[in-house]
């Protein structure tokens, strides 16, 4: 029987290179970080705020995100988006994730190339 820790840490790598991509998909309508954090979780992406904001930073500074503070509201908040380059590195991601998933498939079902 596969322990449970050893479970919880395989299916942590898998979303580990899945939540950027989550990340760019979601941000194609503009939030900030927190409510990011939220739509995520609630679409079976549980990322912890500890590694979503130093992501969000880093993306942005790939070019991948733009950001601009909102101070209208009672508090500043920094909204995300995914910028024109951003885009056009989520489609090479986004076929690459359905390249794998076509591979994966075929593994499962026994089909040869």
């Amino acid at each position: 029987m596969v322990s449970e820790e050893i479970l919880r840490t395989h299916l942590q790598e898998l979303r580990r290179g899945t939540v950027v991509v989550a990340s760019l998909v979601a941000l194609r309508r503009p939030d900030y970080g927190y409510a990011l954090l939220q739509r995520l979780t609630a679409h079976g992406f549980p990322v912890d705020a500890n590694t979503l904001y130093p992501l969000l930073r880093r993306l942005e500074e790939q070019g991948l995100l733009t950001s601009e503070w909102n101070t209208e509201e009672s508090r500043p908040r920094k909204f995300y988006r995914v910028s024109a380059e951003g885009e056009t590195v989520l489609d090479r991601l986004l076929d690459d994730l359905a390249a794998v998933q076509t591979s994966v498939t075929g593994l499962i079902e026994g089909v040869d190339r």
